[in-house]
């Protein structure tokens, strides 16, 4: 998938409930998982954790 131009990976794990999730912005890859029965609810937790590393980026260039 792709946010913002970052591509990003979504995939449900073998415990119920729980998504894990992957990025990459430059060389900085960040990996990560999270708790929800909602595919589309842990789609955009990884969207706004992207928004959210874009914008600390944008600041520390600033």
């Amino acid at each position: 998938m792709n946010h913002r131009g970052v591509e990003f990976t979504v995939v449900k794990t073998a415990i119920p409930g729980i998504w894990q999730w992957q990025f990459r912005i430059g060389d900085q890859i960040k990996i990560g998982k999270t708790e929800t029965k909602i595919d589309l609810l842990a789609i955009r937790r990884v969207q706004l954790r992207i928004d959210r590393e874009l914008k600390a980026r944008a600041h520390k260039t600033a």
